[in-house]
């Protein structure tokens, strides 16, 4: 990722960033979630490191799960952001709790 930056009367300066790697095959249903648990499958399947954080920023749910079930029994219904992290491949994707 190139991004450029500008700077009074001062010449063009970019900053190359890696490209990050995503999660392959990654699905997260059911979205918007109405129960308690929500489902997360990636083609490798493996232990995934689960943030979850609400419209200000701030976590409100951090887990590891082995399987492809996350609670979520503790999130009041809103808008968040859900973070998985899965072999160092990052995914971030909107949840909607009804």
């Amino acid at each position: 990722m190139v991004i450029p930056l500008f700077s009074m009367g001062q010449e063009l300066v970019t900053v190359n960033n890696p490209e990050p790697q995503e999660l392959q095959g990654f699905k997260m249903y059911p979205n918007p979630a109405y129960g308690d648990e929500i489902y997360i499958t990636t083609a490798t399947n493996g232990i995934k490191k689960i943030t979850v954080y609400d419209v200000f920023g701030e976590i409100v749910l951090t887990d590891i799960i082995t399987t492809n079930t996350l609670n979520i029994s503790r999130l009041v219904p809103g808008v968040y952001v859900l973070q998985v992290t899965e072999q160092n491949k990052t995914m971030t994707r909107k949840l909607v709790v009804k």
